[in-house]
């Protein structure tokens, strides 16, 4: 839903109809929030909640890169679930003390280098092995959690990850840097990709 304001951008307004020219772009917008939002603070309400406000702020216009919109809707939905992970359960994504770079079964820290596509990925997201990772996630330390999603599933690198992370995520979160994000998804890659390597033997 549509209302044309000055600039000339879109926001999304329930009292006008979406024009079959926009369709397409909302989708891909809107595409995966709330798998996003319930990977980082659990499914049920407070989730939709996130995805209504984070779509309630995209502004699109036909003129518009429907990518960097997406993107954007993305950034509010990780500020806001930031934030309510910071009340929730405070410290709980503080950064960790005393990081140290761990001997690990990947170097890099991208999917690519744990052996996972994107798209494979998404796939255990969304198909029958859903569960299964969900599982997994939640076995993690809600801080490497955190990171994780940010950035494998938000698509966000490891600069942008510390920033919003030590802006959003409570006092103690401030001692996050690029380098403790890239160090501390690399681990999780590295645990997501003895999960799935043992899935497929």
């Amino acid at each position: 839903m549509f209302q044309e304001i000055a600039d000339p951008h879109y926001s999304l307004n329930p009292d006008q109809p979406i024009t079959d020219d926009m369709q397409e772009i909302i989708e891909l917008v809107t595409a995966g929030l709330y798998s996003l939002a319930s990977m980082l603070v659990g499914e049920g309400e407070e989730s939709a909640r996130l995805v209504e406000e984070a779509v309630a702020t995209a502004e699109i216009s036909p003129c518009f890169d429907p990518q960097e919109a997406r993107r954007s809707s993305r950034r509010e939905l990780a500020t806001s679930a930031l934030k309510l992970l910071t009340r929730r359960c405070p410290g709980c994504i503080d950064a960790p003390q005393g990081l140290a770079p761990a001997t690990t079964c990947i170097e890099g820290d991208d999917l690519a280098s744990a052996g996972i596509s994107a798209e494979e990925l998404e796939g255990m997201i969304s198909g029958q092995e859903r569960e299964r990772v969900r599982k997994w996630l939640i076995s993690l330390p809600s801080w490497m959690r955190t990171v994780f999603v940010l950035r494998a599933v938000a698509g966000f690198n490891a600069a942008e990850t510390a920033e919003l992370l030590k802006t959003h995520g409570g006092p103690q979160a401030a001692a996050w840097t690029p380098s403790a994000v890239s160090e501390v998804f690399r681990q999780g890659l590295c645990s997501l990709a003895s999960q799935v390597l043992r899935n497929r033997d």
